[in-house]
């Protein structure tokens, strides 16, 4: 009896652990992906699920998309059935605008903790300045929380 063995690499074909390896994700995120619609197998291989070597770069685009914090809902809006990406411009400028406010407000941040470091006031309760930081923290925390929903009775 023969026994035939194929190196799927060399057909453009890679299995879900070359695919992890390569992608540097775990085999679990690609089998959730794959079941949000964000990648699709191409078969299998005994238990293995079987991957073109075209889904890195789509692995690429949504780590990148999360990494700009895209939802994997909006990563998935911009890829058509075919894995094409399609990327909206206004959303594109919209998340770079979000990104430039958090990188002010972070370096805002940064400003009031070196002046709390440096800060000669015998108490920092006692510095005007960082009261204000203290009361602009609150706000923010305060306007972040989600109001609690109200339980209807059965």
């Amino acid at each position: 009896m023969l026994a035939l063995q194929v190196n799927l690499r060399s057909i453009g074909v890679l299995d879900i652990s070359e695919v992890a390896h390569l992608s540097g994700l775990p085999a679990s995120a690609l089998r959730y992906y794959e079941e949000k619609g964000l990648i699709m197998s191409s078969g299998r291989c005994g238990l293995k699920r079987l991957y073109e070597e075209d889904v890195l770069p789509v692995l690429s685009l949504i780590s990148l998309g999360q990494s700009a914090g895209f939802s994997l809902a909006e990563i998935a809006g911009m890829l058509n059935a075919a894995r094409d990406v399609e990327i909206d411009r206004d959303q594109l400028k919209k998340k770079a605008e979000d990104i430039d406010r958090k990188i002010q407000e972070l370096a805002r941040l940064r400003d009031g903790l070196l002046h709390v470091m440096a800060c000669t006031a015998p108490n920092h309760l006692e510095c005007p300045k960082f009261q204000r930081i203290m009361r602009v923290g609150a706000t923010r925390h305060v306007a972040r929380r989600r109001p609690r929903r109200k339980r209807s009775m059965p």
